[in-house]
C-alpha cells in the first residue's frame, strides 16, 4: 500500500501513522495540475497523491474556481498555513516566508524514502516522481536512469 502527495505550492508532505498505509508523495503549485494528469498512474501503484501548500483552504478554491486545469483535481489539498511543516522538513525560507519546492514519497511505514528540493524558479517533474515510486517499488538495486520493466542490478 502506497500514497503520493502533490502541493499546491511550495512545500508538501504525506505521512503514514498506521505503519501499513500508502506511499506518499509531494510537490509545488505548477505541478499540481501535472500530478493531477498522471492520478490513474501513481493510484495503479497503490500510492495517493496530496497536494499541501502554505497557503489556506480559502486560496485553494480560489485557484481551484479560478484555472480550468486545477477545478477537477482527482486528490486533496492540504494546508500547512502555520508553516509548521514546512519548517519540520527544513524547506522554509525564513526571509521569504515561503517554503522552497520540493517533493517526497513516503513508504507505507512513514519513511521519507525520496526527497526532490528544488530552489523556487525551478519546477520539478510528476514523471520523475513516479519513475522513482516505482524504483522504490521494487525493492531491488536499480541503475541510473531505470524505469518499469529495465533490468535492475543484483548486489555482488
Amino acid at each position: 500500500s502506497s500514497s503520493v502527495a502533490s502541493a499546491s505550492s511550495p512545500g508538501s508532505e504525506c505521512s503514514s501513522t498506521s505503519g501499513s498505509g500508502p506511499w506518499c508523495c509531494t510537490c509545488a503549485a505548477t505541478e499540481i495540475a501535472a500530478f493531477g494528469k498522471l492520478d490513474k498512474e501513481f493510484k495503479a501503484r497503490d500510492a495517493q497523491i496530496l497536494g499541501v501548500s502554505i497557503d489556506s483552504e480559502f486560496v485553494h478554491h480560489a485557484w481551484r474556481s479560478a484555472k480550468d486545469e486545477l477545478r477537477n483535481l482527482p486528490f486533496p489539498m492540504l494546508s500547512d498555513i502555520k508553516r509548521e511543516l514546512s519548517q519540520a522538513l527544513g524547506i522554509l525560507d525564513p526571509a521569504a516566508g515561503v517554503a522552497q519546492r520540493a517533493a517526497y514519497i513516503v513508504d507505507p511505514e512513514g519513511v521519507i524514502r525520496f526527497v526532490y528540493v528544488t530552489d523556487l524558479n525551478v519546477g520539478r517533474s510528476p514523471d520523475e516522481v513516479l519513475r522513482v515510486l516505482d524504483a522504490l517499488q521494487t525493492d531491488e538495486l536499480c541503475p541510473c536512469n531505470w524505469k518499469q520493466g529495465d533490468e535492475t542490478l543484483k548486489a555482488a
